[in-house]
């Protein structure tokens, strides 16, 4: 009788084993996303304004703490929060899993950097479509102050903008600049992803690092390789979710390549980098953050057993 008892149990155990390790990698990277968020929002959102025009790093910090304190730092923290949760989710998630199946396949070695590439072009893929929702909302609430009053959406939180857009703009609205979107998202994955695995492997396995230096130096790598390559469709994107029909009804874009287009025209090719450099300082310690809180939340579960 006990064994029969004992028999389900240990099936209904062995099922949510199975289960968590399947989602424990998606959990694991939307977690130490979301912490690293909170770090880095600051950064984040005075790279947002340099984009927009506003002026210098030094200029847009001291506007913002003029004009509306220090509160305006973490403007759009939720939609920023929201965006990890399911951006990051998938993206860190999906390539830990591929990646590991492909190792399996690979007789447990090392995977060649361009096959890391590879796989982080679909994992920033994936991330992308799943959170282009959430990014929508997190660029608008950013850039809501810098439009004319009679023209600010005034998005209490996340939810709220998702809310509104659906019902001003439709559904598929969500998806409005999923292209540049997906696109960036690729570029800075491969850059990331692929660089972080690599500069791991060198630090650890060539150089003898320790822990934490390989941890700090792949990612810090990793940062540049991810900002270098993504900020160019970062720049498109930006332009494109923000963009303000005039009187008329008409765009200043018709898309993503037009945008490109007139981009290089009027500025050139490094007019695509405005703001690199506040933008790899908020990408490498986002980077840096979430390989470490990644690797202290593995670490935890490790001592918990799970």
């Amino acid at each position: 009788m006990a064994d029969a008892k004992q028999q389900p149990q240990q099936a209904t155990a062995a099922a949510a084993t199975g289960v968590w390790k399947t989602v424990k990698p998606f959990v694991n990277g939307g977690a130490s996303g979301m912490l690293a968020t909170c770090v880095i929002q600051p950064i984040d959102m005075v790279k947002v304004k340099i984009q927009l025009g506003e002026g210098s790093a030094l200029q847009v910090t001291k506007n913002m703490l003029a004009n509306e304190g220090v509160v305006s730092f973490y403007k759009g923290l939720s939609a920023g929060l929201l965006r990890q949760a399911t951006y990051t989710t998938a993206r860190l998630g999906s390539f830990r899993v591929l990646t590991n199946k492909a190792i399996e396949k690979n007789d447990g070695k090392p995977l060649p950097l361009v096959q890391k590439a590879f796989i982080g072009l679909t994992a920033g893929a994936i991330g992308a479509c799943v959170g282009s929702p959430a990014d929508l909302a997190l660029i608008r609430m950013q850039a809501d102050s810098t439009l004319p009053v009679a023209q600010r959406r005034n998005y209490k939180n996340a939810f709220h903008a998702l809310y509104r857009i659906i019902a001003d703009e439709g559904v598929l609205a969500l998806w409005k600049g999923a292209g540049p979107t997906v696109v960036r998202a690729m570029a800075l994955n491969m850059g990331m992803l692929a660089s972080y695995d690599q500069s791991v492997e060198l630090f650890r396995d060539k150089l003898g690092a320790g822990e934490v230096s390989t941890v700090l130096g792949a990612s810090a790598v990793s940062g540049f390789f991810a900002s270098a390559c993504s900020l160019p469709f970062d720049y498109v994107k930006t332009q494109i979710q923000k963009m303000q029909p005039d009187a008329s009804g008409k765009y200043p874009y018709t898309g993503s390549l037009d945008c490109a287009m007139k981009t290089f025209k009027s500025g050139g090719p490094f007019k695509f980098y405005t703001g690199f450099p506040v933008y790899c300082v908020r990408i490498a310690p986002h980077v840096m953050m979430t390989w470490i809180f990644l690797n202290q939340i593995q670490k935890f579960e490790k001592q918990l057993g799970i």
